[in-house]
């Protein structure tokens, strides 16, 4: 790839050079940044890694990044909202068509697999390089706020439709989050002598929570 001018690049090959707009060339390079953050780690995304990655020149991704923490945070921002709006939709966009009692059931079987494991290794790496990366720690605060409110709103549809009894919906959300993210906390070490055992945690406490009877949440 070569620099035609700000914002716009050109992909040589044996057919028609592609030119990119500003909008699309960022989107590319904060997705080549989440892969990389997923797979290998935040500390490995830098601007020469990225370049590499895309191939094109470290300039470029300064260009759009001109602070590469910056970069980082987009980098998580962009991987953890892909799997908050792939386990626990928005409304309206096909929760498990309208149900929330059906939304939780395939949160918790999802959650409960192996498909997740790397998103769970980002988010450890994630509050771990916060402490000191001011701007990666506000995303992170954001997107812990952002799941917590997703599920409230599940939690607050099921009430109201009197799919579940829960006085708290906020508290419940917290809670049951923290016991997911507890879980997750052994996903880098001893998850091979811990999971079996915790298989079921996060599912039922949710449904003593919610006030549902043992096994409601598990997937039919």
């Amino acid at each position: 790839c070569t620099a035609n001018s700000i914002g716009v690049m050109t992909s040589r090959g044996p057919g028609k050079q592609v030119r990119k707009s500003a909008a699309e060339r960022r989107r590319e390079i904060v997705a080549a940044a989440a892969a990389v953050g997923l797979q290998e780690g935040l500390e490995c995304v830098t601007r020469q890694r990225i370049a590499d990655a895309l191939g094109v020149q470290p300039g470029l991704i300064h260009h759009y990044f001109p602070v590469v923490e910056e970069l980082v945070a987009e980098a998580f921002t962009s991987a953890t909202m892909a799997e908050l709006d792939g386990l626990l939709p928005e409304a309206g966009a096909d929760r498990e068509s309208g149900c929330p009692l059906r939304t939780l059931q395939r949160f918790f079987t999802l959650t409960s697999g192996t498909e997740f494991d790397n998103i769970s290794k980002l988010w450890l790496n994630a509050r771990n390089l916060s402490r000191h990366r001011p701007v990666l720690h506000d995303r992170v605060v954001n997107q812990e706020l952002r799941w917590c409110g997703r599920i409230e709103e599940i939690i607050t549809q099921g009430v109201r439709e009197q799919a579940f009894q829960c006085s708290d919906p906020w508290a419940a959300a917290v809670r049951i989050l923290a016991v997911v993210d507890g879980i997750s906390a052994y996903i880098n070490t001893s998850a091979d002598h811990r999971m079996a055992p915790l298989t079921d945690l996060a599912r039922t406490i949710a449904e003593a929570e919610l006030q549902l009877p043992s096994g409601t949440l598990r997937s039919s």
